[in-house]
């Protein structure tokens, strides 16, 4: 289905086709109809399946003829990233159209602040916030959500997963009763459809292939110790066509050390993590994006939403935790239906892991062993150091002084 098909104004469809866009994706072409008619809606699709447009593209519609200076849109999101990059999305598919839009979220300078609050005060069509940030700005008492006529939650179950279900509950608190609601979620646990039962009336749903990687996704994985895992790394560069790669690791202490060997090595790395500013983060993405840096070492904090182009190769350099992570860290290649490589790396410890993932995604995961000019795999035994299952998320808790 072409984007012409669709019920939209020219303007719009001209700022789609500049954009490179044609034809539309499932999520897409069963979502923009429904919220063009004014449906609330619960839509659960894969990662890198075009959620964003799916909702931005009707929003922007419904705003057209409506000049009028309040706050008529949000989008809640969970992260920074996100925020920003849906803004970049939205001023690409808004490039014909006078609407205006503002992304709210934490860290940065002053002026940062100041543009968000100049934005809210003298009204802006659409805001794409933190929960966190939004909280704070609300809590100065200049921002007027009264009048807004859409509420978007994008990544809700990760929102949630970061703790932010009673901000979301206040913020809806100060919204219309009287709106459109859209939940978008990669997973849909009990939570998010306890939320989704809270605030939204009569849905309609939309629910494409839950937590299954895109078929153009090949994925490997690797027996390998951690002491050779820095050296698989260097012979995958040595040995394939590799254009660019995002590294995920679960702890945020392994990102400065993993770029530091890559860097000894002659590989252009940087990396991510919670602790670097926003400026930083910034900065190395944009390098990454922009090509000055090849290799990108993150945290779980790039898994969701982020949209690179053209990354050729993801590389667990653990196996996550929770099996949805797995879907949402190799979810970052193979995008807009193109070609990519997802390969893990398997320690004798985390093997138990496996199995959780390959039932998932209801697939076996190509088991290789490492060449032999780097050394010995480990044997795969994922029953010897099998764990209970984990129903949920973990909660560490730290003691006071």
């Amino acid at each position: 289905m072409n984007f012409e098909d669709f019920n939209l104004s020219d303007n719009l469809k001209e700022s789609i086709a500049s954009m490179g866009y044609t034809q539309a994706t499932p999520i897409q072409q069963q979502a923009i109809p429904m919220i063009l008619a004014n449906k609330d809606l619960i839509a659960c699709a894969q990662t890198g399946t075009g959620k964003t447009g799916a909702f931005l593209i009707p929003l922007l519609n419904k705003l057209l003829g409506n000049e009028a200076h309040y706050i008529k849109s949000l989008v809640l999101v969970p992260t920074r990233e996100l925020a920003k990059q849906i803004d970049e999305q939205l001023e690409g598919f808004s490039y014909f159209l006078p609407v205006t839009s503002i992304a709210v979220y934490g860290g940065g300078q002053g002026d940062i602040w100041d543009n968000q609050k100049n934005a809210m005060v003298n009204g802006v069509d659409i805001i794409i916030a933190t929960p966190g940030r939004l909280i704070s700005h609300m809590a100065m008492g200049y921002v007027d959500l009264t009048k807004v006529e859409v509420l978007v939650l994008d990544e809700a179950d990760k929102m949630l997963d970061m703790g932010f279900f009673e901000d979301i509950v206040k913020i809806i608190q100060t919204v219309p009763k009287e709106r459109q609601t859209l939940l978008f979620s990669a997973t849909m646990p009990p939570k998010i459809r306890q939320l989704a039962n809270q605030i939204l009336r009569n849905p309609e749903q939309i629910s494409l292939s839950i937590s299954k990687p895109a078929e153009k996704i090949e994925q490997i994985t690797y027996l390998v110790g951690d002491k050779h895992k820095i050296a698989l790394l260097e012979y995958l560069f040595k040995e394939k066509e590799i254009e660019s790669m995002i590294i995920f690791t679960s702890r945020k202490n392994n990102v400065g050390e993993i770029v530091r060997s890559l860097n000894k090595l002659g590989f252009k790395a940087g990396g991510i993590n919670s602790d670097r500013t926003q400026q930083e983060r910034e900065s190395i993405l944009q390098d990454f994006k922009s090509r000055r840096i090849t290799i990108l070492v993150a945290t779980d904090i790039l898994s969701r939403g982020i949209d690179i182009e053209n990354l050729s190769h993801v590389v667990n350099y653990d196996v996550p935790q929770d099996a949805e992570d797995y879907v949402h860290r190799v979810g970052r290649t193979a995008r807009a239906s193109s070609n990519g490589v997802a390969i893990t790396f398997i320690n004798e410890k985390e093997q138990y892991l496996i199995p959780r993932i390959e039932k998932l995604i209801e697939k076996e995961l190509n088991k290789l062993t490492l060449p032999e000019s780097i050394g010995i795999s480990p044997l795969y035994q994922p029953e010897q150091n099998a764990k209970p299952a984990f129903n949920g998320k973990r909660k560490f808790y730290r003691k006071k002084k």
